[in-house]
């Protein structure tokens, strides 16, 4: 197994380690169910504003819980392992959960991001990571760049090839 992709009690522990050594983590979450080029320039910007940047994906079967049974496209093991590839991309963790904000108020990270499509007041975890004196930060939306266009785009392409 890729050394980057760590249990969620991994996951603590790297907290725990970079705690100590005074770095910043920035953590962010999501399916990332196709990796797309809005994918890798948010990565980039995420992991600029901190130390180590830490990625948790949605298990395959919170995916199907969150998106709808015809997801994942690429399973939870993929997924992982291409985010690991990124040169951005410090750690990713797996987890079970519909929302990150258990996992979020264990670690409690120094910055806490998402992308523009969320608002900050529906970025799961931003009380706790607020009253541990972190940041929350949504960063800027790349337009048509999304996993869901993408599928439809490929949708359009098989139906007028037909």
């Amino acid at each position: 197994m890729n050394e980057k992709i760590l249990t969620p009690d991994e996951a603590r522990a790297s907290r725990v380690r970079l705690r100590a050594q005074g770095r910043r983590l920035v953590f962010t979450n999501g399916c990332f169910d196709i990796l797309h080029v809005g994918h890798v320039r948010y990565l980039q910007a995420a992991r600029a504003l901190g130390d180590a940047l830490l990625v948790a994906i949605n298990s395959d079967a919170a995916v199907r819980a969150l998106k709808g049974d015809s997801r994942p496209v690429m399973n939870e093991a993929e997924r992982a392992e291409m985010l690991a590839a990124l040169g951005a991309v410090s750690y990713v963790t797996i987890f079970d959960a519909l929302s990150p904000r258990a996992l979020i108020a264990e670690l409690l990270p120094d910055i806490l991001v998402k992308g523009g499509d969320y608002g900050l007041d529906e970025i799961h975890g931003r009380e706790e990571v607020e009253a541990a004196g972190g940041r929350v930060l949504a960063l800027p939306f790349i337009e048509g760049a999304s996993t869901t266009d993408i599928i439809e785009r490929i949708r359009k392409t098989v139906t007028s090839d037909r």
